[in-house]
C-alpha cells in the first residue's frame, strides 16, 4: 500500500520554510539599530554592550522557530489575543432537543 502524504502548505508560504517577510523586516531592523547603537555608543562597559546588543537579541528572540508554532511572537500573539478578546464557544453535540428544534420550523 502507497500513501501520498501532502506537503504542509503553510510551510511552503515561508520563506527558508521559516520565516514570513514581517519577521525578516523585524529582525532585520533590530539589526539595524544594533550595528547604529554600536557605531554610535561604542559600548565601555557590559552595561553598555548589553544594551547596544539588546535590539538583536529581542527581535532574534521574537522570530525563533519553536516546534508547533511559527514563532515566539506568533505565541505572544496568540495568548495575547485569547486573554484579550472575548470568546464565545458555542458546543453543539447530538443532541435531542436540536433534532427536534429543526423540525418545528
Amino acid at each position: 500500500m502507497d500513501f501520498l502524504i501532502p506537503a504542509n502548505s503553510k510551510k511552503s508560504l515561508l520563506i527558508f520554510s521559516l520565516f514570513t517577510m514581517f519577521d525578516l523586516i523585524l529582525f532585520g531592523t533590530g539589526i539595524g539599530l544594533t550595528l547604529l547603537l554600536l557605531l554610535l555608543v561604542s559600548p565601555s562597559s557590559i552595561v553598555g554592550a548589553v544594551i547596544d546588543l539588546a535590539p538583536a537579541v529581542i527581535t532574534g528572540f521574537l522570530v525563533l522557530p519553536i516546534p508547533n508554532y511559527h514563532n515566539t511572537l506568533t505565541v505572544i500573539r496568540e495568548v495575547y489575543t485569547f486573554y484579550t478578546n472575548r470568546q464565545r464557544f458555542v458546543w453543539k453535540g447530538w443532541c435531542v432537543k436540536d433534532a427536534f428544534k429543526e423540525t418545528k420550523k
